[in-house]
């Protein structure tokens, strides 16, 4: 992978001369923690399925070694080396965790190393040597010690969570927070690091898996917890504005963001063949495009032409009643994702968010929602994420029903989706599901760029179809007088879907499109089409900007009516490994002009789902008030005859 334009190459021989130093940081340091307390084992009968604390194994014969329950006398190469018991030999897998830290605290090092020489932090160390440090430059020097501490710290983190990702297994560790930060400078800031990382390995590493696991969620929570602090840390402009290179290891550091290695994750869904959905004519053509136009994602470029030209789907909305095949959407679509990356190459991550990811504790369920989401914008893979059931799981804001929970699920979700800090890159999209999309809080709803109607089947054909296949083969029963499946040619059905759209389906807004018509006539100019859209937003004041944003993306999609060719997702030199800018033209050379009636119709078909929602929505609320102003008048009723 050729060297990003913007990235300093961290060479290798300012690495590895930092060896012997991490070498013998891993060997021992002596250290008093200052912050944090030391975590004591749990022991058996006190916890089900952790066992207590190792003890240390000698490396020398006769020689019983300390343990290190005392707060100082850190040895890592031990406390590793001793993660499967007895067994007098170093295992792969921990000789694999050790080369990871050495590497990873020589990069720290390095890191630091360069950021002081950059900062002048270097030439400030050596006048405090030699005593002729400015006083006015004291602050300054005390700042940029405790910059670089965090630069190492960072460096360190990102480096060991890269490096041990390929080796993490299903086993996960929850070792709670990193509390050990020290910034006085970088090496005691290292020493209080592995302090802290020989405690959790102490409390969680009952076997290699667990040991693994222990050192990158380690690894991941001392990310997090430095780049909070970096938001308020003076003098960290140097690290924050450059890049980092390690060529071999194939690693970017930037700032603080964390480096992910692209992680494909292994499926055990049911994948559904298209043809196994259906009715749903739009929602599985949109659906089936997606799946390809997040394929010509460009891994080089960290871009794909159709976020480019504006016509991805970032977010969308699948909502129909309960059994209209919302869930084999989610597994065609994931199907077809799978399939095209392996025959490309790409890895792959599928992730749900489901109800069990609410959690109780104040906090974490947000943590869930935002690992999720970092999981599927990683820009080293594929994604595809799906939030079935999103009407139970982000809660609306000022609902009193709502758990903390949903409510933090919901925040997280609204800054991911469409914050100040989104950037769509065109290598995901994510997919909310509901039964009842009334449910969910407008805004969020809002953020969902394209609306999947996922009605199932509706005509004579699509009854028999789904029938006959359900039905599968152990029987003998003749189709009759029918073609099957011709209904289901997706070509067809969905020029009648979207034709269908011409005009409103919803009584309240065809009241307005009658209005309109009736003041200012055929919908064929931006003036009349604007002045629609204003009339919408008069009879509901939920229409807003972000609705027009998303009916303009929608129109630029049909724009883009058309399927890559299933020869380009079969053979990648095609199109998938071909440069970028030779994509982006393939792409612009298959577009169509935009029309009135695709614009008409977009603007209909987002609208009729807004006054679908909004109608369902007062409806439930209504109904509520009803139901409560009849228990308040029971009530009343009880009270008076128990006072008379």
């Amino acid at each position: 992978m050729s060297l990003p334009s913007d990235a300093m190459e961290l060479r290798e021989e300012e690495i590895v001369k930092h060896y012997p130093a991490a070498a013998a940081m891993l060997e021992g340091v002596d250290h008093t923690p200052r912050i944090a307390k030391g975590k004591e084992a749990p022991q058996e009968g006190r916890s089900p399925g952790i066992t207590r604390t190792r003890r240390f194994r000698s490396t020398t014969p006769g020689l019983v070694t300390r343990s290190t329950a005392r707060p100082e006398g850190v040895r890592l190469i031990e406390r590793i080396e001793g993660a499967d018991g007895d067994d007098p030999l170093v295992s792969p897998l921990q000789a694999t965790a050790l080369q990871s830290l050495r590497r990873s605290l020589a990069i720290g090092l390095a890191v630091g190393e360069g950021f002081g020489e950059q900062t002048g932090l270097a030439e400030l160390k050596k006048a405090n040597l030699s005593g002729h440090l400015p006083a006015a430059r004291k602050t300054e020097f005390s700042e940029l010690l405790a910059a670089e501490a965090l630069v190492t710290l960072a460096a360190f983190a990102n480096a060991t969570a890269f490096l041990l990702s390929p080796h993490l297994s299903e086993t996960t560790v929850e070792i709670g927070g990193v509390e050990e930060i020290l910034t006085d400078n970088a090496q005691l800031a290292l020493h209080g690091a592995l302090w802290e990382l020989d405690q959790d390995l102490a409390a969680f590493a009952s076997d290699e898996p667990r040991m693994i696991a222990t050192i990158s969620a380690y690894a991941e929570q001392l990310m997090e917890k430095l780049g909070l602090r970096a938001q308020t840390a003076p003098q960290l402009e140097a690290f924050n504005s450059a890049s980092y290179r390690v060529e071999a290891d194939d690693f970017t550091i930037q700032g603080f963001t964390p480096a992910r290695r692209g992680k494909g994750s292994t499926l055990t869904m049911t994948f559904k063949k298209p043809n196994e959905v259906v009715g749903n004519h739009i929602a599985k053509y949109q659906a089936m495009k997606l799946a390809k136009m997040v394929m010509a994602y460009d891994f080089d470029r960290k871009l794909n032409p159709f976020a480019e030209m504006g016509g991805f789907i970032f977010t969308f909305m699948g909502d129909g009643k309960p059994g209209t095949g919302k869930t084999t959407l989610i597994q065609m679509m994931a199907g077809l994702v799978n399939e095209y990356c392996q025959n490309a190459g790409y890895p792959f991550r599928y992730q749900n968010f489901s109800i069990d990811q609410i959690d109780s504790y104040q906090g974490k369920s947000g943590q869930n929602a935002k690992a999720f989401v970092q999981n599927v914008l990683d820009p080293n893979v594929i994604g595809f994420g799906t939030i079935d059931d999103i009407d139970q799981i982000a809660g609306k804001r000022g609902d009193r029903q709502s758990s903390a929970g949903q409510q933090e699920v919901t925040a997280v979700f609204m800054e991911a989706f469409a914050g100040a800090n989104t950037v769509v890159r065109g290598n995901c999209t994510f997919g909310m599901f509901s039964n009842y999309p009334e449910n969910v809080d407008d805004a969020l709803r809002q953020r969902a760029g394209a609306r999947f109607l996922v009605d199932g089947p509706q005509t004579r054909e699509d009854y028999i179809d789904i029938l006959h296949l359900l039905m599968g083969k152990n029987h003998d029963i003749p189709v009759g007088n029918h073609e099957l499946f011709a209904a289901q040619e997706i070509k067809r059905a969905v020029a009648a879907s979207f034709e269908g759209h011409g005009k409103p389906h919803e009584e309240g807004l065809l009241r307005v499109w009658e209005q309109v018509e009736s003041d200012i006539g055929t919908l064929d100019t931006i003036a009349k089409l604007g002045t629609y859209l204003k009339a919408i937003q008069q009879a509901d004041e939920r229409f807003t900007g972000r609705a027009i944003k998303n009916i303009t993306d929608a129109v630029k999609v049909r724009a883009m009516d058309f399927e890559l060719p299933d020869e380009w997702m079969e053979n990648p030199d095609l199109f998938l490994f071909k440069p970028y800018d030779e994509k982006l033209s393939m792409i612009r050379g298959m577009t169509q002009p935009i029309t009135v009636d695709m614009v008409v119709q977009e603007i209909n078909r987002y609208a009729d789902s807004e006054f679908r929602y909004a109608d369902k929505s007062d409806e439930v609320a209504i109904e509520n008030a009803v139901r409560e102003m009849g228990r308040m008048e029971e009530a009343r009723k009880r009270y008076a005859e128990g006072r008379g």
